[in-house]
Order: C-alpha cells, then structure tokens, then sequence
C-alpha cells in the first residue's frame, strides 16, 4: 500500500540553528588551538540576548564574544529590525570546566578513552538518493539551503535569515518514492513585498529547482507562508536553544535517534562521535551492495571504552543475517571513542558547517564520516562469508 511520509528542514537563521551554530563554532576555535579541548558549549538566544554556558577544559585563549557576533553576522542578523543583531546584541557568559568526576571516566587508560557518556547512538543509510540519505529530509535541506543562497546573493532581496521547509513524499508499495505530495515553506521576509510575490518566486526560483520535475504534478499541494507574513523571526519570534532539531540533524524521523544532540560537544561526547561512525557504518554497507537500508544502534557506558552492544536493522533489505552484519562491523571499523576519533579525524575543527542543514548526506562538505571508503574491504568480505 502507498503511503506518506514528511520530514522538516530548517535555515540556519532559524534560532535553534543560530544556537547550534555558535556552540559549533566556539568548538571549533577550542579545537583550532588545542585538539584535545574538552567541550560542552551552550547556547541560548532571545531577543537581542545571546547566553553561552557549558563546561570547557582547554589550552586555547576563546574570545567567546568576538565568536558569538562573528557567527551571528555570518548568518545575516546585521540589522536591529531583525531582532537580533550582531554588533549590538547583549552577550552573557557562564563557563566552567568539565566536571572531574567526568573526566576521570574519559581519560585515557591503556592508551585508550573512555565513552563521554552513557546513551545510545543511531547511523542509518538507504539508497532513495545518491548521498544515500532518505529523501523527504534531503529535498527539504536543499529547499532551506537554496533559500540562503538567494538571500545572500541578494537575488531575492527581501528574504531574511529565518525559514523553514517540510516535504511530503508518497511512496509505493516497494518503498521507493512515488511523487511528492506536499511542500511547504515559511520564510521570513521584509514588510513590503506582497505575498504573492513570494509565492512566485518560491514556486520558481526555489521548488522549481531543487525538486525534480518528474516528482512534481498537477495534485502537488503547495504552501507558502501559510499565516499570510513572516517578518517577525529569528529569536525575536522565538527563543532558541542548542539541541533542539536532532531530528533535522540526523534523518527526519525516517531512522530512530538516541536523543543525544550533536551541537557544541566535542569527539569524546558519543552522542556526536558515535552517531557519527554509526552513520559512516550504514553508509558503507549500502554503498557495499549489502543492504538497501540499514539502520545501526550503538550504545556505550560512561568511562568504557567498548560499546556495550550494537545492533543491526536492514528492514528486511539483505541477504545476509543481522549476526553477519554485526561481525562485518566488529571486523572492520572501530568503535571505541579513540578509534572513532582516529578513523574520522574527529580532533579537528570542522564541525560549524555541520550546524545547519543537516550532518548527514552532505554533498558540499567533505566530512569524514560521510566517506564511502570501506566498500572494497567489505565487498570482499561478502565474498568470502557468501563462499
């Protein structure tokens, strides 16, 4: 039977987004000095108020604040009618170190770390897209990125930071994408354009050229600023809060998630590091031909280094049994905290870009854990268990 399916987007002025955002860059300039900073870093925004928290333990001098409006420009809030602006916004400041009950469980002990945290991480992979990425969320990353693009190139100049995009998908019976049923945007947008002329130049400008036209039909449902106008947005509309689109961050709701946010954490917090392998596991086993989808459930104790169990999800797509799966994934990729690290490089300051609009099947980053590197290994190792 058919079926729908939607998943969500947002731009990178929505206010969560900004939070995720700043925390991801002072991460970033921690790490820039010293790849063994330890960091949880916060973020909150309200009108015209950004609070930074967290516990960090570095070797690294951070200007917490130039980072904060430096990111906040970047974005585009540089005009107080947004409600936030990043030359004059108030900036309060609570940091600490991490906890040494914490860190006696994380540092290394036989040469390896231990788990930041107890909890269970989700990767997951299909082939509905060449990123192998389900594909209501990746249409509608790609909606919210291209509506950046216009507004920064000033191609649509009435467009501000904030937007939103949802994508309705109606799948066959063989779970492959049939047409795409409804598209919704919200995007903030100065006073005195009408909103028909968004509606146009949403249709033609954004919808018209990231989704394909053979997905698109005559029963396409569209809308457009459903309210009627958008001009309040950003954190003046709402407060924002590191952590709070995980599911923006991951798969859309198409893959279960373990809760634990990315934003602001460094490579020893397994709630980023772990759905990170996870995902770079998934991938390759799709990649490999192995399963159609694949969905790997990793979970770790505080202070241990080993994950406590993995688990295995093909949704009846591979030939091969779970157990196998499992063994391929114990052969070939390493799960402790230092070798996830080692194996993605993970000390590094790569992890801004990753804030907004997604962290997972990014054609235009090159993040590690999106690397289809491991496919001749395991193709061969197919081979063997299939002999």
């Amino acid at each position: 039977m058919a079926y729908l399916f939607s998943s969500e987007s947002v731009s990178e002025g929505h206010p969560d987004k900004l939070c995720d955002q700043i925390s991801d860059a002072i991460l970033d300039a921690a790490l820039a000095q010293d790849p063994d900073s330890r960091v949880a870093a916060e973020c909150f925004a309200s009108t015209g108020l950004i609070v930074v928290g967290g516990e960090i333990t570095t070797k690294a001098h951070l200007d917490i604040r130039k980072i904060v409006r430096q990111t906040i420009q970047e974005i585009g809030y540089t005009d107080p009618a947004f409600g936030i602006d990043a030359e004059s916004c108030g900036i309060i400041t609570t940091i600490n170190q991490q906890s040494p009950d914490i860190a006696q469980g994380v540092n290394e002990k036989d040469g390896e770390l231990g788990a930041g945290d107890q909890g269970m991480m989700f990767g997951f992979a299909c082939n509905q897209t060449p990123e192998l990425m389900p594909l209501p969320i990746s249409l509608a990353h790609r909606l919210v990125r291209k509506l950046a693009e216009l507004r920064k190139s000033k191609k649509i100049a009435y467009l501000r930071p904030d937007a939103k995009a949802q994508i309705t998908v109606e799948f066959d019976e063989a779970h492959q994408p049939k047409r795409i049923h409804t598209v919704v945007i919200s995007t903030q947008h100065n006073p005195d354009v009408s909103w028909d002329q968004i509606k146009k130049d949403m249709v033609e400008q954004v919808i018209n050229i990231v989704i394909p036209a053979k997905l698109l039909d005559s029963n396409t449902r569209i809308f457009i600023n459903p309210t009627g106008k958008f001009v309040i947005g950003g954190p003046y509309g709402d407060t924002g809060l590191t952590g709070r689109k995980i599911i923006v961050d991951t798969y859309g709701g198409w893959s279960a998630h373990g809760g634990g946010a990315f934003s602001g954490k460094d490579a020893t917090k397994v709630d980023r590091s772990g759905a990170y392998i996870a995902r770079y596991i998934a991938k390759n086993l799709v990649a490999a031909g192995i399963a159609d989808q694949v969905e790997i459930q990793l979970a770790y104790a505080i202070g241990v280094a080993q994950p406590v169990s993995i688990h295995v999800n093909t949704r009846g797509t591979s030939s091969l049994s779970n157990q196998k799966i499992e063994e391929l994934i114990a052969e070939h990729f390493e799960l402790t905290p230092s070798g996830i690290i080692k194996t993605l490089d993970l000390n590094r300051p790569i992890y801004r870009n990753t804030a907004a609009y997604g962290h997972f099947g990014r054609d235009d980053l090159d993040v590690p854990w999106e690397k289809t590197d491991k496919v001749e290994a395991l193709k061969k190792a197919l081979q063997t268990v299939a002999a």
